[in-house]
């Protein structure tokens, strides 16, 4: 019976959602179903002390501060400088520039925290240039779908607050433990492009003038503040000076300082950023609130037990439930966003993951990744609509360009998987 009332309440939920309700009012509406037909407790109660406690956690004020520095920085010139200093070192590699696509990301991602602003931000800069120099379409825009990506992986990251708030595991950890895989995803992105340049020399322009090693160091130093912001934030992470929360602070101070060295800081952009920032974070926090509310409701109906058992008798080995999961969630990525994917999953999941004996710090990065998946899987891959307005190509194009590097993080998420070590490395030495 109470797997029928659960199936029920899944159909229903999906129905919401389709019907175009917020989200956060369609859990909420779920868990009001689900309370009803499962307790007799008084449901008002539940849910007001539910919610409550989902919105007062000290951990969560990280999220808001980390959107506002991503804001931040998204209204100064900091892409342009990036793509000015690191164009002149990649002139010699196989794919030249493509890899600014890459390395931008990568370096944006680390104080944006965001995938969807780490796409529009380096592509607003990257393709146009890209464009104009004459390199393939196809990999310009499939490198930055795959590249951008990055921005829930390599902290701070929104999803990894939002992962660390649900599974209560530590969001300092969690961020060091994002830094190696990050890494390892953004060479095996760059390891395509330079493959495929070297089976397609004819599709790549010819090598610009050569710049002496002196004239490079010079270019490089439009990298130093964001270099300077990415050491201020993680350092006092690492180093145990401060919280994730009091780095997301640092954070902010920081951008602050970078947006008004660079003559970016007016009181309108100033006012955009905290208004773009609040809009954001009210979307997630009720996104968050209703989650905790489904989360309650759902274990008095019994459905995180039910699926435990229904797990456990499989006898799943912990490679096999690895894999179940990574289609599980890849099925999810078709119709949810990250956010919602993660929220309405860990709850539920986090028994049996534990059971099966693995880490949640290194089941947080491994979720991520598989969550990073979702943001170039159609039809609601978010950083496919980011570039589907950037490029004005259809979102089938955009897709079809993302395919190899889908597959880059098909294979880093395997690799996770069997070098666990490599997650877990740096937040053991914290």
């Amino acid at each position: 019976m109470d797997v029928l009332v659960a199936s029920a309440l899944v159909i229903i939920l999906f129905v919401a959602l389709a019907s175009g309700l917020w989200i956060g009012m369609a859990l909420i509406a779920v868990g009001l179903i689900a309370m009803e037909l499962a307790t007799p407790r008084p449901v008002g109660d539940s849910m007001v002390l539910t919610i409550w406690g989902a919105q007062s956690s000290w951990t969560l004020t990280a999220l808001p501060l980390f959107l506002w520095m991503g804001e931040i920085l998204f209204r100064t010139k900091l892409s342009e400088d990036m793509f000015k200093g690191l164009a002149p070192w990649m002139n010699k590699l196989p794919g030249r520039l493509l890899h600014v696509n890459v390395i931008g990301s990568t370096i944006f991602a680390a104080v944006s925290g965001s995938s969807a602003a780490t796409c529009a931000t380096i592509g607003r800069i990257a393709l146009p240039e890209l464009r104009e120099r004459g390199y393939p379409e196809s990999l310009a825009v499939g490198s930055l779908a795959g590249a951008a990506t990055l921005g829930l992986l390599i902290p701070p990251s929104i999803i990894m607050i939002v992962y660390g708030v649900a599974a209560d595991v530590s969001i300092a950890k969690l961020f060091v433990a994002g830094i190696v895989p990050g890494i390892v995803l953004a060479t095996l992105f760059m390891g395509y492009i330079i493959v495929w340049s070297l089976f397609n020399k004819s599709k790549i322009p010819a090598a610009d003038a050569g710049m002496s090693f002196a004239a490079k160091v010079y270019a490089a130093r439009h990298l130093i503040p964001v270099v300077l912001l990415i050491a201020a934030v993680m350092g006092s992470i690492y180093t145990g000076v401060a919280t994730a929360t009091e780095a997301a602070a640092i954070g902010v101070l920081g951008s602050l300082v970078v947006a008004a060295v660079e003559g970016s800081l007016s009181w309108k952009s100033f006012t955009e950023g905290i208004g773009a920032a609040c809009r954001v974070y009210c979307m997630i926090g009720l996104i968050l609130a209703g989650a905790a509310f489904l989360t309650l409701a759902m274990g008095f109906v019994g459905l995180p037990r039910h699926l435990a058992e229904f797990i456990t008798a499989q006898n799943l080995s912990p490679f096999s439930l690895v894999l179940a999961l990574t289609v599980f969630y890849l099925l999810l990525g078709c119709f949810l966003d990250g956010i919602s994917m993660v929220v309405l999953t860990i709850g539920v999941l986090l028994p049996t993951v534990q059971a099966a004996g693995f880490d949640l710090i290194w089941f947080g990065v491994f979720t991520v990744l598989l969550v990073e998946l979702a943001q170039i899987t159609p039809p609601v891959g978010l950083n496919l609509f980011v570039l589907q307005g950037l490029t004005k190509h259809d979102l089938t194009y955009v897709a079809k360009t993302a395919t190899p590097m889908f597959l880059m993080m098909l294979l880093a998420a395997l690799l996770s998987y069997f070098f666990q070590d490599l997650i877990l490395w740096l937040p053991n030495r914290m």
